[in-house]
């Protein structure tokens, strides 16, 4: 049993990112709804630690989720984060109240008291001699009488209570999002407070993990058999991989080609499982069928719904020939769970629905293996590089489920198809190839999303001299973190010149380049 950190998540958008970096600190944590009770608290093991997060919300509107009792009485060190805090302070004889002046974006915080959460961490220091942090804020209230016993930790000008803590009780409190890139000390604040204050070891790992896992599947699978839908990702490609170091030859993996695939990745996914891992590949060609239903479609969402069924359907008539197959393995991973709001209380607000979250066809009669359940993307990939699976396919950018359906503005075709997949090769190419000269990087690796886009329109062009007229393709590529928020890359100059006319000159039916520089938001990063 590892030891734990609880995250109680109040509808903050940024959650997952407090998770994140207590897992990056090597602390194991888990998010549960804000509105778990008292029974919950008190029945987790190994706890060492509790965060409470933000939210749209104010902690003094009645309606307001109300932070279960026994956290403060659960004996372990507490973080508040934004309405966290105000929680803190309004439930332990404190004064939350609208705000006047809201705050949002970036802040200057002077720290004060010398806290253990904060003592030594500035970024500046005033002419005053005063430790400041550059942090981001997003709030609408403030705490404006602090509760009994604690003391005044950090301030602005126009959030006199910017932080809080009570250090006998190990009971701190924070107005600002450390959970954020935007907050240079974040990170450390985190680390100092479940390594530190919590006193957790620090003793998550992958490389650690592998044993973990493998012996939590021989326990689950026993002497059964097991298929796992292989889509060539890397979630599921981790799994099949982890899965397989468990219990070998029980393990099947069926591989669909829907036909929206990127160039020769059937090719490769085959020649990595079965030929290099040895793990039994079923390899099914249903282009045709997936083409099928998709012509004269042009909606995305219709698009996605009739590739999700239809892959639904095809691995069902596989897995009917696996006459002793008794579960069903799948990539979900973490953050699958808690935006479909799958968690274990099934309690958290959905954000949006996913694939491979929330049970399987009835008429499959398969139990759910899920050996990735409880892990972060960046863990997953840790993992795979952990069970020998090729760093060029473990950090590989993220690829849609449904694939080029939803790179191809408007219907989907044969041709679209083809068009698309050889452009995007050739950008993918080319951004291997450029290193950076400062970083010393290639620019595939500075960048977190690259690929490209069909766009269902003709321009006019010259190539020698004679007329054109052929379709635009779009390229899209962007840096972040999280995703959840996105920068368009600036790319060079040279290295977009050199994609462009690649594609023009050898994909024949493009005769126009794109460069897409929208930021996520307004925009999202796929274009459907």
């Amino acid at each position: 049993m590892h030891q734990r950190i609880l995250i109680l998540d109040y509808g903050s958008q940024v959650t997952q990112l407090i998770a994140r970096r207590v897992r990056e600190a090597g602390v194991y944590c888990e998010i549960h709804p804000g509105d778990v009770d008292n029974a919950f608290i008190e029945s987790q093991e190994g706890l060492k630690g509790i965060i409470l997060s933000g939210s749209h919300a104010s902690a003094y509107h009645e309606e307001s989720l109300k932070v279960p009792s026994k956290v403060f009485e659960a004996g372990v060190p507490v973080l508040g984060i934004c309405y966290g805090m105000q929680s803190m302070a309004a439930q332990l004889g404190g004064k939350v109240e609208w705000s006047d002046h809201r705050e949002f974006g970036y802040a200057e915080v002077r720290a004060h008291g010398h806290t253990r959460l904060l003592d030594g961490l500035q970024d500046f220091t005033t002419t005053e001699g005063h430790g400041m942090l550059k942090v981001w804020m997003s709030h609408g209230d403030k705490v404006t009488a602090l509760p009994p016993g604690f003391k005044l930790m950090a301030s602005t000008p126009s959030c006199p209570v910017a932080g809080m803590a009570d250090e006998e009780r190990g009971f701190y409190a924070v107005q600002f999002h450390p959970e954020v890139t935007h907050t240079t000390q974040g990170e450390a604040i985190l680390a100092r407070f479940v390594t530190e204050i919590c006193g957790c070891a620090g003793d998550w790992n992958m490389p650690d993990y592998v044993a973990e896992a493998v012996a939590h599947i021989r326990a689950q699978v026993g002497s059964d058999d097991v298929i796992l839908g292989l889509s060539g990702g890397v979630d599921s490609s981790v799994a099949a991989a982890l899965i397989h170091k468990a219990i070998g030859d029980q393990l099947t993996c069926v591989f669909v080609d829907h036909g929206l695939l990127r160039l020769n990745e059937a090719k490769q996914v085959m020649e990595t499982f079965a030929d290099h891992f040895g793990i039994k590949v079923i390899h099914v060609d249903a282009t045709e069928q997936f083409m099928g239903k998709l012509a004269g479609v042009s909606d995305p969402e219709a698009k996605r719904k009739i590739i999700g069924r239809e892959f639904v359907e095809v691995f069902q008539v596989e897995a009917g020939k696996l006459a002793n197959a008794r579960w069903l393995a799948q990539g979900t991973i973490y953050p699958d769970v808690i935006e479909s709001a799958g968690g274990k209380t099934g309690k958290a607000v959905a954000i949006k629905s996913h694939h491979n979250v929330g049970g399987l066809p009835d008429t499959l009669n398969l139990k759910l293996l899920e050996p990735l359940r409880e892990l972060f993307k960046d863990e997953v990939r840790k993992l795979g590089v952990a069970l020998g699976l090729p760093p060029p396919m473990v950090y590989r950018h993220p690829f849609p489920g449904p694939g080029l359906g939803v790179r191809i503005l408007g219907e989907v075709k044969h041709e679209f198809a083809d068009l698309l997949r050889r452009a995007d090769a050739i950008f993918i190419e080319e951004l291997r190839k450029t290193i950076d000269s400062v970083s010393g990087k290639s620019w595939y690796d500075l960048t977190s999303q690259a690929f490209a886009v069909f766009l269902p329109v003709k321009s006019v062009g010259v190539m020698g001299d004679g007329r054109t007229y052929d379709y635009v393709v779009a390229l899209r590529a962007v840096q972040t973190s999280d995703f959840m928020t996105a920068d368009w890359a600036e790319l060079p100059y040279a290295l977009l010149k050199k994609v462009s006319s690649r594609i023009i000159n050898e994909v024949r039916g493009i005769n126009r380049v794109t460069y897409d520089v929208s930021s996520k938001p307004p925009a999202t990063i796929e274009w459907e």
